[in-house]
């Protein structure tokens, strides 16, 4: 899906914009009136984007750059160009998106509405791993050792050009080995009994692997069901962190189970929980010191 993305920005931005210019004769000038036309008048007419605004979000232009930026690179190596034109561009500024999660207090009604709509064991094993929707769905049962505790991501889900697909993870950090917590592997027990003869640790009724659009439908179904704000299914994901990090779970542990690149993102993307945890620390200290005195 993420080669998709990236041969969709080639196509619809990169190509029709800079592609006939030959790359010796690229210039930074160019390239920033490239990403201000696209900041302001950038998104392609579908249907499916009636009503939203006209210019392409500063994290989709900066995404458009780093595959030129790619490109020059190795035109530089190859010494095709003398000077890369995306060194010194001035990038959009990310605008900061307050993270949802579902707070611990409504997490007793998630759940029992999930147990409700007989879909309990799959949000709980989210909820427990914090693993991507693909990940989870791509979950085998030659993947799960329930006498050992431990569940191997090996494989994802993913919709291409319209087919549910078994997919490689998104990076090899991906690939990885998880512990699972007794009460975790007494909802997979629960789980097998249920699946019969289906390879597939949550399958589709027909036996095969769910889509992942029906996993997000039938999130939002149990949210609606439970009188809860609507979240994403990546919110889960978001949710399992916070918690851990807030439980006192180091950041280098939690970002090997989320299968990040590094710790340093991780610690990035929840900035807002590790700070409060070093108030925190620092208020410890405070009353550490002070007895000392």
């Amino acid at each position: 899906s993420s080669h998709q993305t990236y041969r969709g920005y080639i196509d619809n931005h990169i190509k029709p914009n800079i592609g006939k210019i030959p790359p010796e004769k690229l210039t930074s000038l160019e390239l920033q009136k490239l990403y201000k036309k696209l900041l302001t008048n950038g998104r392609i007419e579908r249907v499916e984007s009636k009503g939203q605004p006209k210019g392409l979000s500063p994290k989709t232009v900066r995404n458009i750059h780093q595959i030129i930026a790619s490109a020059m690179k190795l035109a530089k190596e190859q010494r095709l160009i003398v000077a890369d034109p995306t060194e010194g561009c001035a990038l959009p500024k990310l605008e900061h998106r307050e993270m949802k999660t579902l707070p611990v207090e409504q997490l007793s009604s998630f759940l029992r509405e999930a147990k409700d709509s007989g879909v309990f064991e799959m949000y709980y094993v989210e909820l427990a791993t914090g693993l991507r929707r693909g990940e989870l769905l791509g979950l085998k049962w030659e993947d799960i050792d329930l006498e050992k505790g431990n569940l191997r991501v090996k494989r994802q889900i993913a919709r291409i050009d319209g087919k549910v697909v078994e997919a490689p993870l998104k990076t090899k950090n991906a690939y990885r080995t998880l512990p699972l917590a007794e009460d975790t592997i007494a909802v997979l027990k629960q789980q097998k009994k249920k699946t019969g003869s289906s390879p597939w640790v949550f399958p589709s009724p027909t036996g095969g692997p769910i889509s992942p659009d029906s996993v997000l439908h039938m999130l939002h179904w149990v949210l609606k069901r439970a009188g809860l704000p609507k979240v994403r299914f990546h919110d889960l994901r978001h949710t399992f962190a916070t918690l851990a990090l807030q439980n006192g779970v180091d950041i280098k542990t939690v970002s090997g189970m989320l299968g990040h690149f590094s710790a340093g993102f991780t610690l990035d993307t929840y900035a807002h929980v590790t700070t409060a945890a070093q108030k925190e620390a620092a208020k410890t200290m405070e009353k550490v010191l002070t007895a000392a005195l």
